[in-house]
């Protein structure tokens, strides 16, 4: 398994409840930028038309030596591939108030296909935020002091 990109916002912006693997339709230029590494899931999320789900947002550069390269395509809506059970389960999930499917991480899976971890979560206060990082801050200076007492 090789990571392609992770998305780092969503941990800091969302707690994540629970995690599901999804293949995702691309054409072949698509999977040649993804092999470069330019991809972005910063401000991607997941939606839910009908039965389908479709990854909306998620940033793929033009392929260098395609033959077009349509810069209107890089941020365009892609269909996310699972099984009849998984949504009928997001549906489920996502119809409770504030959760929201946000992918996690992408990359290529022993096979060689594009696979996206998806991410059931809910999005965080402000002031869970800062809580968290006033732990973190606290834990680290913890670490640094019984670092050097030794």
């Amino acid at each position: 398994m090789k990571i392609i990109t992770k998305n780092k916002k969503a941990f800091h912006n969302y707690d994540i409840k629970d995690t599901l693997e999804a293949g995702i339709v691309l054409t072949g230029d698509e999977v040649k930028s993804l092999r470069q590494g330019n991809v972005s899931l910063a401000d991607a999320y997941a939606t839910i038309h009908g039965n389908e789900i479709n990854l909306i947002n998620c940033y793929i550069a033009p392929y260098s030596h395609a033959y077009s390269k349509d810069e209107d395509k890089t941020r365009k809506s892609r269909k996310l591939l699972l099984h009849r059970k998984e949504i009928n389960k997001l549906i489920g999930e996502v119809s409770r108030k504030g959760m929201t499917l946000v992918p996690l991480k992408m990359y290529f899976s022993n096979k060689g296909l594009v696979k996206i971890e998806l991410g059931i979560a809910k999005h965080k206060k402000a002031v869970s935020k800062k809580r968290e990082l006033k732990e973190k801050d606290i834990l680290r200076s913890t670490r640094r002091e019984t670092k050097y007492k030794i």
